[in-house]
């Protein structure tokens, strides 16, 4: 693999807190991340914003304002780590759908790819800028457009189960499993609209957890342990 994009999930990013970072978990992404750069792997990096803000759970808030706070979470999320990533030596740019001033830069295919062939770190964050979309479709969407060979998908369970784990004793976890499969048979890998953009766009996904240890490097160098899902 010579291009990936890596999409976090907020929540597994915050580890055993319930909001913010667990911040020796960010250091450890921020090194594995610096491992794979020195390789000559390109990466870009989505990040969820549920360690801040879950706005679909208000009944209060109309969706287009909850999902409106919900990008600026994921600006907070792409700015903190991009600053823990460049403490360990890495270069970032944190880019954006939008303005915001002089925290971010407008996002655009050409300066993106400009930023990746130069090995920096690449941070897609404010989702795709509009409401009703999810971060796991702005990651779809900018992996397809970056051509990568591939999304690594860390969140806070090691892969694709038949059930949620966390409720269900029985949950079957698959080591692979097709796109076309996670969409039939509903399995909430990532939202239907990414799922069926990946789907028509090839683009296959790696499932792993962030909590395992090396679990970023280990995936790239083939030693995987989650849910491999292929197009």
């Amino acid at each position: 693999m010579k291009r990936i994009l890596l999409k976090l999930s907020g929540e597994a990013l915050a580890g055993n807190n319930s909001t913010g970072f667990d911040e020796d978990i960010v250091l450890d992404v921020a090194n594995q991340v610096k491992q794979a750069i020195e390789q000559d792997i390109q990466i870009g990096v989505v990040i969820g914003g549920g360690n801040f803000w879950r706005g679909r759970t208000s009944n209060n808030i109309g969706r287009c304002k909850a999902d409106q706070i919900g990008m600026l979470a994921t600006i907070m999320n792409a700015i903190y780590v991009s600053e823990i990533f460049e403490s360990v030596g890495l270069e970032t740019e944190v880019l954006t759908p939008f303005e915001v001033g002089r925290f971010t830069k407008m996002y655009s295919i050409d300066r993106a790819n400009k930023h990746l062939k130069h090995k920096k770190v690449v941070f897609f964050a404010g989702g795709t800028g509009h409401p009703y979309f999810s971060t796991d479709t702005a990651a779809a969407l900018r992996a397809i457009e970056i051509n990568a060979d591939t999304i690594l998908l860390a969140k806070n369970i090691d892969g694709v189960y038949d059930c949620d784990p966390n409720e269900y004793d029985t949950a079957k976890k698959y080591d692979e499993i097709s796109l076309k499969e996670v969409i039939d048979k509903n399995l909430k890998v990532m939202d239907l609209t990414a799922a069926i953009m990946c789907l028509e766009n090839k683009m296959p996904m790696l499932v792993f957890g962030l909590n395992e240890k090396n679990g970023i490097i280990n995936t790239l160098s083939g030693d995987f342990k989650g849910t491999n899902i292929k197009v």
